[in-house]
């Protein structure tokens, strides 16, 4: 099996996929702008100012690609509908972290939350989250299966940020606590997106557990870059380094380096943590101590594994272009710099 390590000369890009998606893309875009339109002026133009900065928009590409590689015949109408809520979805619960984790940026842009206020934030949230639902249930051949599904990961994303928040008060994070708190965070909506495809298309029970192991490894993976890149990443393409641990914010980079050391060391520097709100230098010093110690090669062991297994889960759906750029899609998240 090829390694994403071993892959220095694949560039994932993005406006290419779309591209080879053709009209099934551009029905889903169209899908997510008439479902956002509004007789008032004003969110209008909030949203449009949301989708000129909608960053890669993965969820609904995978939906796409799992559905046309689970298909003999295409995409349907409910593929469209999925694929846009789940795009919809996400964007909701960015606009309410924004406001949780008081962002001035995302993406290298200022937040709607810093232009327009929290309250502003959280109302265009509910906006995109409420007709994210509406495609989900607005149609007759709706699946109670799809709506379990992104009923689930709404729960998900609700009790990963509550264990995010009472693990960076406790400061007691541990493994499997990070483990459950990506997969509620991340991991479900990617989940969400790809299985609802695979159901749209009336996919067999093994194509569909295909869909699922594929997007949890790859939700899993595409966040611990995440968590790697607050680490390791550059300030240049405008995410400043170690924004969790000064949210307190015990992630895989820092348990791999806490993980070689001592318990008295453990202690000392899980107390750091503790104290970074008052103290917000010691920032990099928790971040010289992932560096010295390890963390950051433990972090990418774990994401290559992720990656891995996401490709591997691929192997029993049939060889073609959109399996091929599934598996690219995989390397990707592993060699991303944003």
């Amino acid at each position: 099996m090829k390694s994403w390590m071993l892959c220095n000369s694949f560039v994932m890009d993005i406006k290419s996929v779309r591209e080879y998606l053709g009209n099934d893309w551009n029905n889903v875009r169209e899908k997510i702008e008439a479902s956002l339109h509004s007789d008032i002026d004003l969110l209008n133009t909030t949203n449009s100012s949301i989708l000129s900065n909608a960053g890669k928009q993965m969820r609904p590409l995978l939906a796409l690609l799992v559905a046309r590689v689970c298909s003999c015949n295409g995409i349907t109408e409910a593929t469209v509908r999925y694929a846009a809520a789940s795009e919809l979805l996400h964007n909701a619960t960015l606009l309410h972290d924004d406001v949780a984790d008081e962002s001035d940026q995302r993406r290298g842009v200022p937040t709607i939350m810093s232009l327009m206020g929290p309250s502003v934030s959280v109302l265009v949230g509910d906006y995109w989250l409420v007709k994210a639902m509406e495609l989900i249930l607005g149609s007759a051949d709706s699946d109670h299966r799809v709506i379990k599904i992104f009923s689930k990961t709404l729960s998900d994303l609700a009790e990963g940020e509550m264990l995010q928040l009472q693990k960076a008060q406790n400061g007691d994070t541990g493994l499997d606590d990070y483990l459950r708190i990506i997969y509620n965070k991340t991991a479900s909506l990617f989940e969400a997106a790809c299985v609802s495809a695979a159901i749209s298309v009336g996919a067999s029970a093994g194509y569909e557990k295909a869909a699922r192991d594929y997007a949890v490894a790859l939700g899993l993976a595409f966040q611990i870059k995440d968590d790697i890149l607050d680490y390791a990443g550059t300030e240049s393409v405008g995410k400043p380094l170690g924004v969790d641990i000064l949210e307190q914010k015990i992630t895989i980079p820092l348990l791999g380096a806490l993980a070689n050391v001592s318990k008295e060391e453990q202690g000392r520097v899980r107390e750091m943590v503790g104290n970074i709100v008052e103290q917000p230098e010691l920032r990099d010093d928790i971040l010289r101590f992932v560096k010295e110690n390890g963390g950051l090669e433990y972090a990418v062991e774990q994401l290559d594994k992720y990656v891995s297994q996401a490709v591997a889960a691929l192997s029993v759906l049939p060889q073609c272009k959109e399996r091929e750029i599934l598996e690219e899609m995989a390397y990707f998240t592993a060699k991303r710099v944003m």
